[in-house]
């Protein structure tokens, strides 16, 4: 039998938190892992011909999750212990369960009254700097809901995530939302939007201060066929240039199209942020020339509402209809983490360094004025939205997909 014993000393900090947990007789093997805040890893236990028979079975055994919270009053995040029990051993102690009730009882008071952890991923960049105070909250026990957080860096990663049911909620860019809509047999509903237009134009040649002044030049951009393509070929339609008239210059990413400035300052790159920050701070000759997210707004009939999104907030549908309350609490929360960024950049600006989101807090501070990092929702989101999916949608269907995203797709109260 296993004997799951979580010691939580004080004077430790988080690192050296998780001491030994188990105590085991005869052959059962236990391994396990461990979250608490922002560290992850994992120990094992014995040795077992088995072992890595485990890890492939690890969700057969999450109800052995037991919430560890009684270290908040010394400062401690509260940890996550994932019991990975041998296939042979038929029970655990009484000791376990009475931990895993007692633990699961002081969350669901101190929370909303419901235990379940809502499982949120995002991509590192302006879409998940509005995040980070919400993280630091539940790091710290200090949210209403119950948290799990996943940061990666690529598209696929997070995608990957969400197709196959790892998260509830997921930050990431617009139009893959609309994709994921459509691959997932429109099993995911948009809640949010929390980041417009982080597109900018950069270059050392202040000449240039209206999109019909591109005509007749060069304009670097990160990714053929992608979002911030396709953002310039509408601005630039809508302002009456044909694709003849500017050349697009696509490079495989952003850091290559910032390459490029610091060679030739006078070439006009459109770069999105944070990495309009860091080139800026690499030569003093370049400055933002134009916004696009601004000239976006400026092509748009009246009435029209559409906006140049970058990112998005989408929750699986199967998770909305169990938990809507947990749901709009995060909308709450996340509305407020969001004004955090705004009201105190110092502070978010270290959070975001912490999360490792942007690599140091005074890049951070500098880029989060031009992040447009906001929270819509409601009838606003929808019509933001759907105007910036159409004019996506009328270049490429694939981009969003293949084709357009119902009403279903927004969430709307």
């Amino acid at each position: 039998m296993l004997t799951p014993k979580v010691n939580c000393p004080e004077g430790k900090d988080e690192k050296n938190l998780i001491r030994e947990y188990l105590s085991y007789s005869g052959s059962p093997v236990c391994s396990f892992r461990v979250h608490t805040g922002d560290l992850s890893f994992t120990q094992t236990v014995g040795q077992d011909p088995c072992l890595s028979d485990f890890f492939q079975e690890e969700l057969s055994y999450e109800k052995n999750v037991i919430r560890h919270d009684g270290c908040r009053d010394r400062g401690i995040s509260p940890c996550r212990l994932l019991i990975i029990q041998n296939r042979n051993a038929e029970e655990t102690t009484t000791a376990a369960e009475e931990t895993t009730t007692e633990a699961a009882s002081e969350s669901a008071a101190e929370n909303t009254g419901d235990e379940t952890v809502v499982r949120v991923g995002g991509l590192k960049g302006p879409t998940t700097m509005g995040l980070v105070k919400l993280m630091d909250e539940a790091a710290n026990g200090e949210s209403e809901n119950s948290y799990e957080f996943t940061m990666v860096t690529a598209a696929d990663e997070i995608t990957a995530m969400v197709a196959g049911g790892k998260v509830d909620i997921a930050l990431l860019p617009a139009n893959v939302a609309s994709v994921l809509y459509n691959k997932t047999n429109k099993n995911i509903s948009v809640i949010d939007i929390n980041t417009l237009g982080v597109l900018y134009f950069v270059s050392a040649d202040s000449s240039v201060t209206t999109i019909d002044q591109l005509k007749g030049k060069t304009v670097y951009l990160p990714g053929k066929g992608t979002t911030p393509e396709y953002a310039l070929r509408y601005v630039l339609s809508a302002a009456g240039l044909g694709e003849d008239d500017v050349t697009r210059e696509c490079k495989p990413e952003a850091s290559e199209v910032a390459s490029v400035l610091a060679e030739d300052p006078n070439a006009i790159g459109l770069l999105p942020q944070p990495f309009v920050t860091a080139a800026l701070a690499q030569n003093e000759k370049l400055s933002i020339i134009m916004d696009l997210t601004k000239e976006w707004d400026n092509v748009q009939s009246e009435g029209s509402g559409s906006r140049l999104v970058t990112g998005v907030t989408i929750v699986n549908n199967d998770f909305l209809k169990e938990h809507e309350d947990l749901v709009d609490t995060f909308l709450q929360e996340h509305e407020a983490s969001i004004a955090f960024t705004a009201e105190d950049p110092d502070a978010a600006a270290e959070l975001i360094a912490k999360a490792e989101i942007v690599a140091k807090a005074p890049i951070a501070k500098k880029a989060l004025p031009y992040c447009n990092i906001t929270f819509i929702s409601g009838d606003e989101m929808k019509t933001a939205l759907s105007g910036y999916l159409q004019a996506l949608y009328d270049q490429n269907p694939a981009s969003v997909g293949g084709e357009l995203p119902d009403d279903s797709f927004y969430y709307v109260k």
